[in-house]
């Protein structure tokens, strides 16, 4: 068989994700405090762009598809200015991991509390500086003192000194916020060359620090310094400390035994066990957490109506400066000159395409989550129907994936507080009478109001019967799935409830 070189022609589809497309895309899934870092980033990069402060006229409407529940919805342009509606700010307790560990930033810590805390002027630059560059003194003074800041200033009168005050700096880079310590002391003897017993004296004088509790590698180690400083550390305390795991079972009997008191010691003994701070760390400052800031806003109108609007607050205003464009494009003089303003100007009216078009996506999607979930606005958690990714692309004629990156980090103000909108995407269970099926959410809330309803005793439901009750209210569902859903809400059992009952009788 010969072989020989030839030339064919083939026809085919593909599909190329061309840069401006995946930039489409990414803006899609921000957030609108990773949007605001992002348009921040491209003025800086792009001449061209600039920030429409003063705003413009209002485009038409976004008219959203036709839907059997009656609500209008409504989009500003991107550089309209909407009220914001009011809010609850909702902030997640973080846990950052420690700054510094090493032996040199420990050392140099160190050096500057033998020398009393001197201010070194050198780094005046960095945070204590009055241009808008720095922190600026405004924002020292607002700001909230740290656990480590705080640590660090009891450090620095304690009198340590040498290898003592390494020690003890590379021990507060280890304190989390809630004042626990998160390093091991022979994995710190060994990093540091020196042996365990020193580190133990060191951590020692520092768990003498105020908040008291702070630097206990455990939670009951936080509780015996705090009974210790109380003088209320005793040997039936001590036992009672020591086995915190019966008292999260509420084992009264077993408590009662290896203590060696009776019930009223015992309850007295709980009582000052419970006005104790198991996170010494939390009263103080941390890295600020950001408010939320809803993406869109529903409100309820005339006539049952829901008004849908995104909030214009959060979206971008910006602008092509086509003026400066025509006075640098006539001076443009070499090829790489023009074809670096080609590029902002064509970089620049993508970004604006993609910011309305990023807009009216979430639009949209939002209308076909409230067109959903109307009954959930109108009467509560117990209307809330089960939806999913599939339903809401197939009403508005997206892909899935775009829904999800529509819903991901984007918030809803509703009458009913601020949720994000993957809040009302929740799993279905099936009816047991053939009818329509039934959210999770809304299961979840039965059966905490039914375990709420419960005054006595003889009054607690077993999970079985939570069971027949739902099954009579037409809802199918397995005794495991409802102990599921009752540990997920920190729900006790039938028999610890039982038990609690009986004590407060």
């Amino acid at each position: 068989m010969a072989l020989g070189a030839r030339l064919e022609l083939r026809q085919g589809q593909g599909l190329v994700i061309t840069p401006q497309l995946q930039q489409a895309i990414k803006l899609l899934q921000l957030s609108s405090v990773e949007l605001e870092a992002y348009v921040e980033a491209e003025l800086e990069r792009n001449p061209l762009l600039q920030r429409d402060d003063v705003g413009g006229e209002a485009e038409a409407p976004v008219e959203a598809p036709a839907a059997e529940t009656p609500f209008e919805t409504a989009t500003d342009r991107v550089s309209d200015a909407a009220a914001a509606a009011e809010m609850d700010v909702r902030a997640e307790d973080v846990y950052p991991d420690a700054g510094r560990g090493g032996d040199e930033a420990a050392a140099a810590d160190a050096e500057g509390y033998q020398t009393g805390g001197a201010v070194d002027w050198t780094q005046a630059g960095r945070g204590g500086s009055f241009d808008a560059d720095g922190e600026g003194l405004e924002g020292v003074l607002q700001r909230a003192k740290t656990l480590a800041e705080h640590l660090r200033e009891q450090l620095a009168v304690t009198g340590l000194t040498g290898v003592e005050a390494v020690i003890a700096a590379v021990l507060i880079d280890a304190v989390d916020d809630g004042g626990y310590l998160r390093a091991d002391v022979a994995e710190v003897a060994e990093r540091l060359g020196c042996g365990e017993e020193r580190v133990e004296a060191v951590l020692g004088r520092l768990q003498g620090f105020e908040p008291t509790g702070v630097f206990a590698r455990s939670v009951a180690e936080c509780l015996t310094l705090q009974l210790k400083e109380r003088d209320r550390y005793d040997p039936a305390m001590a036992a009672l400390v020591g086995h915190l795991e019966l008292v999260a079972r509420r084992d009264m009997a077993s408590l009662r035994r290896i203590c060696g008191v009776d019930d009223e010691d015992l309850r007295d003994m709980l009582a000052e066990l419970r006005a104790l701070t198991p996170r010494p760390g939390a009263a103080f400052g941390g890295e600020p957490s950001a408010p939320v800031a809803p993406d869109v806003i529903v409100r309820e109108s005339l006539g049952g109506l829901w008004h849908v609007e995104l909030n214009s607050d959060t979206l971008p205003r910006l602008l092509v400066d086509q003026r400066y464009h025509a006075r640098i494009a006539g001076g443009a003089r070499s090829d790489a000159d023009k074809t670096f303003v080609a590029d902002c100007l064509a970089s620049a009216n993508w970004l604006v395409r993609s910011l309305d078009q990023r807009a009216k996506t979430i639009l949209k999607v939002a209308s076909e989550i409230v067109r959903q979930q109307d009954g959930f606005l109108a009467f509560g958690v117990e209307h809330l129907r089960p939806l999913n990714l599939k339903t809401v692309a197939e009403a508005i004629g997206m892909h899935e994936s775009t829904v999800s990156r529509v819903t991901s980090n984007k918030y809803m103000a509703t009458p009913r507080g601020v949720f994000e909108m993957k809040f009302f995407f929740t799993a279905a269970i099936a009816s047991s009478d053939g009818g329509a099926a039934h959210s999770a959410e809304s299961v979840r809330h039965k059966i905490r109001q039914m375990i709420d309803a419960e005054r006595d005793a003889e009054g607690v439901l077993s999970d079985d019967r939570i069971v027949e009750i739902l099954k009579e209210a037409g809802i199918d569902i397995a005794r495991r799935t409802v102990a599921k859903y009752r540990e997920a809400m920190r729900i006790p059992s039938s028999v610890e409830r039982r038990r609690l009952l009986k004590e407060a009788c």
